[in-house]
């Protein structure tokens, strides 16, 4: 077994011991709600929320309860807010250890929605109906009622949506200059594609005269396919029809064939040997140095990335491609979730009322300032349009910790805002060419009892294996007696209440 298959599968192993030490150690954080002492701040009534960091980090001098937004937020609620971030990594297991706790906080942010069906069947959570009827005017308004039935159990409601601002996030990129330099056109068919990809990381694409390039980066988890599964027909851990029928994407025939396509890339030495440890600072790095021409970006990527490489290197000229057509004509991107997080409310609270009055404005009065940042200071108007002030930007990026809370889309200010952080990125095209590619999730429904059960063990159970698959410690060729352990694993039962629910939504 090669060292880099060796290294993925111990992390793999240490990743599971280290979630038993977190369970072991970490205790709950929350008092009555208070962190502030004296002053006005005696006046304000005092909430307790656990939110997500989403990954980004406060400037010197500030943190998630000292700052600029998290004051703003306050002054216009006359609320005085408790906020605590648990580590990423250990998000969901740490609202776990805090929902079996004796002392709850007033508000939690989740973005799986299987955990709210959970804690909804078990009691834990407060229905915010009469709350949002009273306190919630702007949620009612901006939130669309599509959001709001895939938050309603048994007739009532129990969390607040965040709704997902873009449509879709991956599209494939290449350095054109790469394709110029070995007389290659711009990829469409997924033969060509593999061509591409040969080609860059066995031709000296870059012309440094040594073989430090890679014909594709990818992530842990299969991450960064997105688009290349498009070309078979399917995309990860999605429900597609098929003879009218839904059926689980990671199961598909055509899971396999992109499986041995992958395959068949690794043992060739064309996709970074490393992937299955790389997170995506690991990919992002590998891009600015330079190490690959071709992958699938975020739509946002051109900001990131791709522009710290035209920095470290003048001459490296990024194109959007179209997205690769398989043999049978299919081609396409997952289309993201009508929601990406819930705000749930513990059973009992009693400053739910303060809850729901602070996402209110976040969503209404303050969605703003809260996502753009405050007006001339990192953007103005100049001439019609949105100037922004990129330093300024980028360092209060903390914001969204606060603005995802309640994200709501808004169109007319979409444009104009994604303009302003650059034309050149070209952000608001991006999203546009994804937009016309999307391939639908068609299960919309609450979470079933079953996926409740499984889904989560089943999921990461199908991405190691797909992996194993990959760098060849299990063959491709076990790939349907896989799909049957599945199955009896639970799948076929959440395939039954899929399909119940598919059937019900049809009449």
């Amino acid at each position: 077994m090669g060292k880099i298959k060796k290294r993925w599968l111990i992390a793999s192993a240490a990743a599971a011991a280290g979630a038993v030490v977190i369970a072991a150690v970490v205790g709950s954080p929350f008092s009555s709600g208070g962190k502030k002492d004296g002053g006005a701040e005696n006046d304000k009534e005092k909430i307790s929320i656990v939110i997500s960091s989403l990954g980004l980090s406060f400037p010197p001098g500030i943190n998630e309860n000292d700052n600029a937004y998290l004051s703003y937020i306050e002054n216009n609620t006359n609320l005085d807010i408790n906020v605590f971030l648990p580590p990423s990594q250990s998000y969901e297991e740490k609202l776990n250890i805090i929902m079996t706790s004796g002392n709850l906080p007033d508000m939690l942010h989740i973005a799986s929605k299987v955990w709210l069906a959970n804690y909804v069947k078990q009691g834990k959570l407060e229905p915010l109906d009469d709350l949002i009827d009273k306190y919630g005017p702007a949620l009612k308004s901006k939130i669309p009622k599509e959001a709001w039935a895939q938050v309603t159990f048994d007739g009532h409601i129990y969390a607040i949506p965040s709704l997902t601002e873009v449509k879709g996030v991956e599209l494939m990129y290449v350095r054109k200059d790469w394709l110029d330099r070995l007389g290659l056109k711009p990829p469409r068919t997924l033969d060509e594609y593999y061509e591409v990809i040969h080609a860059f990381g066995t031709q000296d694409p870059d012309g440094n005269g040594r073989n430090d390039t890679f014909g594709l980066l990818l992530t842990e988890n299969m991450g960064r396919t997105a688009p290349l599964l498009g070309a078979f027909g399917t995309q990860l851990n999605q429900w597609h029809e098929r003879d009218g029928k839904l059926v689980y994407s990671n199961t598909l025939p055509g899971m396999k064939e992109a499986l041995v396509f992958f395959h068949k890339l690794y043992e060739e030495k064309l996709i970074d040997p490393e992937f299955p440890l790389n997170r995506s600072k690991n990919l992002e790095e590998k891009i600015a140095s330079g190490q690959a021409g071709l992958f699938s970006a975020t739509w946002y990527d051109t900001r990131g990335p791709i522009e710290l490489n035209r920095q470290r290197d003048p001459k490296a000229e990024w194109i959007p491609l179209e997205y690769p057509t398989g043999s049978r004509g299919e081609k396409g991107v997952y289309a993201s979730q009508l929601i990406r997080g819930y705000n749930v409310i513990p059973a009992g609270t009693a400053q739910a009322a303060n809850v729901v009055r602070m996402l209110d404005f976040i969503a209404g009065k303050g969605h703003n300032d809260l996502k753009l940042g405050f007006q001339n200071e990192i953007w103005r108007w100049e001439n019609g349009k949105m100037v922004t002030n990129f330093a300024e930007h980028d360092k209060h990026l903390y914001r969204g910790i606060y603005s995802a809370l309640v994200d709501v889309v808004e169109p007319d200010t979409d444009k104009q805002r994604l303009d302003s952080l650059g034309e050149h990125f070209h952000l608001y095209d991006n999203q546009k060419r994804i937009e016309n590619n999307l391939i639908p999730n068609r299960f919309t429904g609450l979470p079933t009892p079953s996926m409740g059960k499984y889904m989560s063990k089943l999921n990461t159970s199908m991405l190691e294996t797909f992996t194993k698959m990959v760098v060849g410690v299990t063959p491709v060729d076990e790939f349907e007696k896989y799909v049957e352990r599945w199955k009896q694993e639970g799948l076929q039962d959440i395939t039954r209440e899929v399909n119940a629910w598919y059937a019900e939504t049809a009449k």
